[in-house]
């Protein structure tokens, strides 16, 4: 930081700050109390055990069920997809904040798509406007003359250019995920689907936004080492104007920082009332976009763990495997797993392929994997479970008698 204060707030040690971070993390016992504490949750569309928000909140919540944040998004309209780090599901007040970004990616879509094919942009938003809400399957090619354009083949997006062309208007504001069909986006106009009020607020401007999104990236983590990645932080300014942002947050007391074993860290004011409470109990699998793990070295420097998703990896370059969710248990990050819910016409299997103990697991930790696995088999809503030979017998045996609970 280039003028942090005089003193940290707290002194911590690791154990007082995994201690908080636990707390912090776990205090929610609803999926709205979940989305008001932590302001943002990572959305990622690929599903082997539901999707990242469902992980995120089976973590926090007791007795949710795959699907269950869609409620409160699209049904309450509580929250909204946007672009915050990465695409996330944030609070639906946060909006005008947001058009710092929808300045940004107009700017940087308009030589992309936008303004390179204004005709059929202005042809999305009156189809929207007319038949709306769309996914692109809707639209047709005969809309668009199939454009293929070179500069879009291979891109994430592929190359139609339909597709291009409604990323380019969502991520600069013009259209709102009106609702997720199966992970793909449905859009819609902002005014049919976010609040009037919502709409009606003023821009706030381009300093006061970056100080609303800062703090609220610092309280989605918890703990947020001030010198974590451009794009775990994710705004559109320079790292310069980033730090005295965050310096005058600090002056002002709206962040707090902490020095945990001579490493500074950030935490809004209102977390840090946590690390007085006794710690979150039980064993719980966090979801690998968890805001708890977005800082991959806060993570080491705070549990010693190793934390890599190796999702899109080739396959002979994992180490751990395809879909691996960390498991918290007593303030440490205790293991590591690979898994998948299998649809098989008989109400399901939980499908694990491997189970990484970061040490030898102990009595209690199986006892706890067990109470784990039994919430996670109703979360999953499967009737079986299947263990790949990867998978020690003491550890088979307690995610079994958890399967086999969660039964009763």
């Amino acid at each position: 930081m280039s003028a942090r204060p005089r003193r940290a707030a707290a002194h911590l040690s690791r154990a007082d700050a995994r201690r908080l971070l636990g707390s912090y993390h776990f205090a929610p016992s609803a999926v709205a109390d979940a989305f008001d504490h932590l302001g943002t949750v990572q959305y990622d569309p690929l599903n082997p055990l539901g999707r990242n928000p469902d992980l995120v909140l089976q973590a926090r919540v007791p007795g949710y069920r795959v699907d269950g944040w869609q409620r409160h998004a699209y049904r309450h309209r509580r929250a909204y997809d946007a672009w915050d780090k990465q695409v996330c599901l944030t609070p639906v007040e946060d909006w005008p904040f947001r058009r710092l970004y929808h300045r940004h990616f107009r700017r940087t879509w308009g030589d992309h798509a936008l303004d390179r094919y204004p005709d059929e942009a202005r042809r999305v938003l009156a189809e929207l406007e007319r038949r709306g809400p769309l996914s692109s399957l809707d639209f047709g090619d005969e809309l668009f003359d199939d454009h293929r354009p070179e500069r879009m083949q291979g891109s994430w997006y592929g190359d139609k250019l339909v597709k291009h062309l409604l990323r380019g208007l969502w991520l600069s504001g013009e259209i709102v995920t009106h609702h997720r069909d199966k992970g793909r986006h449905v859009y819609d106009l902002p005014q049919r689907v976010l609040p009037a009020e919502v709409l009606a607020q003023p821009d706030p401007g381009e300093e006061a936004s970056l100080r609303h999104l800062l703090r609220q990236r610092v309280r989605s983590a918890g703990l947020l080492r001030p010198g974590a990645g451009r794009d775990l932080w994710s705004v559109p300014v320079d790292a310069d104007r980033r730090r005295r942002v965050l310096d005058d947050l600090l002056a002002e007391g709206a962040l707090a920082r902490v020095e945990v074993e001579g490493e500074d860290f950030l935490a809004v004011p209102e977390a840090l009332a946590y690390g007085e409470r006794p710690s979150a109990r039980g064993m719980r699998f966090l979801a690998p976009l968890d805001g708890m793990l977005w800082d991959r070295r806060g993570v080491h420097k705070l549990f010693e763990f190793d934390y890599v998703w190796e999702v899109y990896k080739p396959e002979r370059l994992r180490r751990w495997g395809y879909y691996v969710l960390p498991v918290w248990h007593r303030d440490r990050l205790v293991a590591r797993f690979d898994s998948r819910r299998e649809d098989d016409g008989e109400g399901g299997t939980w499908r694990v392929l491997r189970f990484d103990w970061e040490h030898r697991a102990t009595a209690a930790g199986l006892r706890a994997l067990t109470a784990a696995a039994r919430r996670f088999a109703r979360y999953l809503g499967v009737a079986r479970l299947a263990a790949d030979e990867a998978v020690d017998g003491a550890t088979r045996a307690a995610l079994a008698a958890g399967v086999e609970g969660a039964r009763a």
